[in-house]
């Protein structure tokens, strides 16, 4: 029979292939790899004029580097569909871009090995820079066909309202 006991100091730190990605309220089919959430602040040095032998240094402007996601070729369109609404090839002067709806929150979602939700980032103002439909195709290869996107985006913040699991733990039988 399995026992459950919160564990508020996990020791084991979680593993980097049980996620999700969700958009439009949906999870998104097949996605096998997300590119690291990375943000970086640049660094604005000064000094005083009576201080000549240091620089004093202070945060500047803070980037978000861009997301990408891959997954393998299927008939799921998601990934072409949003990618159109940045540009949509034969569309019409003026009517390329779905300025509208163009950007779309994300969520990715990270999992524990016993398949429970452990840690949860919304990723915001996304935006598809780039998207490949098809990879090269090579007919001497043995490998499942990979399309991607580049995702854009103004931010991101871990979703606290996520809390870490309670973990099953199994109790041995005594003889």
């Amino acid at each position: 029979m399995a026992q459950f006991s919160v564990n508020a100091q996990r020791f084991d730190p979680y593993k980097n292939f049980k996620f999700r990605l969700k958009w439009d309220g949906r999870y998104v089919a097949g996605v096998s790899k997300v590119s690291g959430l990375k943000r970086t602040t640049e660094v604005v040095k000064h000094r005083e004029g009576g201080d000549p032998s240091s620089t004093r240094k202070s945060p500047g402007r803070t980037e978000y580097d861009a997301v990408t996601v891959e997954r393998g070729v299927t008939n799921d369109t998601e990934f072409e569909k949003w990618a159109n609404k940045v540009w949509n090839y034969g569309a019409g002067l003026g009517a390329e871009v779905s300025l509208k709806d163009f950007r779309k929150d994300i969520i990715l979602e990270v999992y524990n090995e016993a398949g429970q939700l452990a840690l949860a980032y919304k990723i915001y103002r996304c935006w598809v820079s780039e998207f490949q439909a098809m990879p090269d195709l090579d007919a001497n290869a043995n490998a499942v066909a990979i399309q991607h996107i580049k995702l854009e985006n103004e931010g991101w913040e871990r979703d606290t309202s996520v809390q870490e699991p309670t973990e099953p733990s199994f109790t041995v039988p005594a003889n």
